[in-house]
């Protein structure tokens, strides 16, 4: 099932507008390979709301005085780290799971032990030594 944030639904006035850029800035920023937005059968440009948020945090950084080739690094890196930042979520998930597999099987030796283990009433150390010849 599609997200419904990814959705292509506006066409390339109404998307440059709710970015707030000329519709010609969307298509420089196609060419330059910053955004790729959805296309009909007819080959018309569908945007979708993840498509204006990404357009607008490119106007942010644009505005900011960063340049396009500049954006598209920091857009490259900010999908990076989102996905550096899932795997470590999912390690620290996996190391908690680990832990909590680990202390179960620790305890279940322990139980076990305790059915198998027999007490003695009295113990006794008998030390044997050799015989020198």
């Amino acid at each position: 099932m599609m997200r419904p944030d990814t959705r292509a639904l506006y066409v390339i006035s109404v998307a440059a507008e709710l970015a707030g850029v000329h519709p010609q800035t969307l298509r420089i920023y196609e060419r330059k390979g910053l955004i790729e937005p959805a296309r009909t059968s007819g080959r018309s440009r569908r945007y979708s709301d993840r498509d204006i948020a990404l357009l607008q945090r490119i106007q942010e950084l644009t505005n900011e005085g960063v340049s396009l080739v500049g954006v598209q690094k920091i857009l490259d890196l900010e999908v990076e780290l989102a996905r550096a930042r899932q795997h470590v979520e999912s390690l620290q998930a996996a190391l908690e799971q680990a832990r909590h597999d680990k202390a179960e099987a620790v305890d279940a030796a322990h139980r076990q032990y305790r059915r198998e283990l027999v007490p003695l009433r009295s113990a006794a150390v008998v030390r044997f030594t050799r015989e020198q010849s």
